[in-house]
């Protein structure tokens, strides 16, 4: 997750480092109260109008130390896929297609399937 604070060049917040401190703070407060922990996560001041501290860090937004956007998305890391428990793949849609058959749509969510392996589907309940 990636907090932004964004139109930080507006005329009302005109690149204030009041402004993002109060907003870091309300955003901080909510963060805890639905079970995030706030330090865990990058806040970055940005201004989508003048591409400031979204590709590179921006010297109109010296309020955080924190990093650019691109930076921010960069530093997030892929989450462990569970494949070492048993395949869940839920359907989303069932096609039948002429000259190919019947054409299952899903997401494994867990497990893994490889090329060859047979999957027999089933109803729950």
């Amino acid at each position: 997750m990636i907090c932004c604070c964004y139109n930080m060049d507006a005329t009302t917040t005109n690149y204030s480092k009041a402004w993002y401190e109060k907003s870091f703070k309300e955003v901080s407060t909510y963060l805890k109260k639905v079970g995030y922990n706030p330090d865990e996560i990058p806040f970055v001041p940005i201004s989508g109008f003048e591409v400031d501290n979204m590709i590179e860090r921006s010297t109109n937004l010296d309020c955080s130390k924190g990093p650019s956007l691109l930076e921010a998305l960069d530093l997030i890391s892929e989450p462990k896929r569970p494949t070492d428990k048993p395949l869940h793949l839920p359907l989303q849609d069932v096609y039948k297609i002429g000259g190919i058959g019947t054409v299952p749509v899903g997401r494994v969510s867990t497990g893994l399937i490889k090329p060859g392996m047979v999957i027999t589907f089933g109803t729950i309940g």
